[in-house]
């Protein structure tokens, strides 16, 4: 049995909304079966600032900055005995991290390229990392061009969905889950994720815009953003006369029930995406994903088997094209979804991600 401790990003909360909490709370869900693990966050109003919980613990700690949060992290994990620490997305905490207990293996796990920006202080920082964990083989790749010294520390280990509770609908349920959120259109397409431009939801709206002039459809948009932002995509919808329901950010503890109620889910992301853990979700919940075909949602998606991946998508053109094609042969959309199931059960559960670690973590322990 090793002692773990996973040290969360100063801003992110666990647990928490955005995929990296979200990420660390199913590793360690997994993980605490064989090990003791212990969960480093920030402290939020409402939860205790120690909690035991399905087998693991959360200290949480306060966090005016970012400094005071790595300074109080260093401190707790002086007092106590762990026999590996992993830190999610920063590499300026790990390295401070490393350099204040330089005998305990740490891992840098980035889930982007946001905190690894090209320069040589960033390298300086990374090459601290005993490994570098990546969630995809297209982040490894952008990041070894960026840093090539870095390529012999990173493994690529993918992530994973709750496969218990993201699973798809009875016939019943679905009609009790379209009645929650007032679905009585023939074919409801979702997004999920963040509201920024570089998500593409501007074009998902004109590409339904296009769709419903063949059939009855309502657009869910789940997330927050900019609030100027937000309007503007308020304002298309209603210029384009676009039946889309902005739901603001839904709880993650709630989500699967969203997923559940819907006939596919959309990613018309515009730029790099590492991973996409709502598409795995998604497909976990048996419905077809339509999805930019970039990075690393390629290595998620078997366009034509599992859902779609959409070249060129800087257009609405593309995606109105595969949505028709699916609104009018439910057989394929259910095919499709079938398959989606199949293949995250196979590929992307947390037991798998968290099986991977431990084999990386035992490495690193013995050497």
């Amino acid at each position: 049995m090793m002692k773990i401790a996973m040290v969360a990003p100063e801003k992110l909360p666990v647990p928490g909304n955005g995929s990296v909490e979200i990420c660390i709370l199913g590793i360690a869900r997994e993980l605490s079966l064989r090990h003791e693990v212990t969960i480093i966050s920030r402290e939020m109003p409402g939860l205790p600032t120690t909690e035991y919980t399905e087998g693991m613990t959360i200290r949480r700690l306060p966090a005016t900055n970012t400094e005071q949060y790595t300074k109080a992290v260093i401190r707790l994990l002086k007092h106590h005995t762990f026999d590996l620490i992993q830190v999610d997305n920063r590499p300026r905490c790990m390295a401070a991290i490393k350099q204040n207990l330089p005998h305990i293996p740490v891992i840098l796990y980035l889930h982007s390229l946001t905190f690894a920006q090209p320069g040589s202080a960033r390298l300086a920082l990374m090459r601290q990392a005993d490994l570098i964990a990546v969630n995809s083989l297209s982040l490894k790749q952008r990041l070894s061009r960026r840093f090539p010294q870095l390529t012999s520390l990173m493994s690529v280990i993918p992530l994973g969905a709750d496969l218990e509770r993201f699973k798809p609908a009875t016939a019943f349920e679905r009609q009790d889950l379209r009645t929650e959120f007032d679905i009585s259109e023939s074919f409801c397409v979702l997004y999920v994720g963040r509201l920024i431009p570089g998500k593409g939801i501007d074009i998902l709206i004109r590409a339904v815009a296009r769709l419903q002039q063949h059939i009855s459809v309502k657009l869910i948009i789940a997330g927050k953003g900019p609030l100027q932002y937000v309007r503007k995509l308020r304002q298309l919808a209603k210029k384009m006369n676009v039946r889309a329901s902005f739901r603001g950010q839904i709880a993650h503890k709630r989500i699967d029930r969203l997923y559940r109620a819907v006939d596919c889910l959309v990613c018309p992301s515009q730029q790099h995406e590492a991973f996409g853990l709502v598409n795995v979700e998604a497909m976990a919940s048996g419905i077809p994903v339509i999805a930019s075909d970039n990075g690393g949602i390629r290595e998620i998606i078997e366009s034509g088997h599992n859902g779609y991946l959409i070249h060129p998508y800087h257009e609405p053109e593309p995606f109105a094209t595969i949505l028709y094609k699916l609104a009018v042969n439910p057989p394929l959309a259910r095919s499709l979804g079938e398959n989606g199931r199949a293949h995250a059960i196979h590929k992307f559960s947390w037991e798998r991600t968290a099986l991977h670690l431990e084999a990386a973590y035992t490495r690193l322990i013995r050497e």
